[in-house]
């Protein structure tokens, strides 16, 4: 079977497309106008984008993106992205049915081509100003917890959950009796965020510069189970 001649392209890299769409443009021609008008009245469309609701599953929502996330922004609207290994489904399932409720919406699940990844997609306006998370990459950011989950044990509870199973870790060495558990990440505030709100939460965690670890057997056996880290 022959592959589809517009593959690999889009209005604004085929020449000929390309053409049409300016000209339409210039001539203020929009030829879904109609289309549009009636899956508006449908509610295929939405045109209202309220401030979401702000409670647990937020705040694991925001935790899970700045963890293992990314938000992308388009002229017209933006990209919510949530990565995970392919053999982690209950992962996925957990964050794809987190992200239905919170935006009523279902998003998007596919694998990545040739690679052991699996990405949980969503496109709507005014993503980052309603989940307070910028766009662009993490990796410099200086996050804040948001007041209205630091007011709130729970939802610190849901944020961190968010964050440790997006970039968490369990080990356990018998021999030495040796029990971790380790968020990692490159970005410090993120780092902070986690030891700070460990230790409100009544834990001793210790840091680098690219991990914040629980080494006490208790300590582990109790955030863990707090957490509700990998039980999906």
């Amino acid at each position: 079977m022959n592959s589809s001649w517009s593959k690999g392209y889009t209005k604004e890299n085929h020449p000929s497309v390309r053409k049409i769409s300016e000209t339409m443009k210039r001539k203020k021609i929009d030829n879904f106008a109609k289309w549009r008008e009636q899956a508006i009245l449908k509610g295929l469309i939405k045109v209202d984008f309220p401030p979401l609701e702000k409670n647990g599953d937020l705040a694991e929502l925001i935790g899970v993106i700045l963890g293992d996330g990314h938000i992308e922004k388009f002229p017209r609207t933006e990209r919510l992205l949530i990565f995970s290994n392919s053999n982690n489904l209950g992962f996925v399932n957990r964050y794809a049915e987190l992200v239905e409720k919170i935006f009523e919406k279902k998003p998007y699940i596919y694998k990545q081509s040739k690679q052991n990844c699996i990405r949980i997609s969503l496109y709507e306006k005014r993503i980052s100003k309603r989940l307070g998370v910028p766009t662009g990459s993490r990796k410099g950011i200086n996050f804040r917890i948001p007041g209205w989950i630091n007011k709130n044990r729970s939802f610190v509870i849901r944020y961190l959950r968010g964050l440790y199973e997006a970039e968490g870790s369990l080990s356990f060495h018998i021999p030495t009796c040796t029990h971790k558990f380790v968020f990692s990440n490159t970005n410090k505030s993120l780092l902070k965020n986690v030891e700070k709100s460990l230790r409100v939460l009544g834990f001793s965690p210790h840091s680098d510069r690219v991990r914040v670890q629980l080494s006490k057997k208790d300590q582990v056996a109790k955030a863990v189970e707090l957490l509700g880290f990998r039980k999906y």
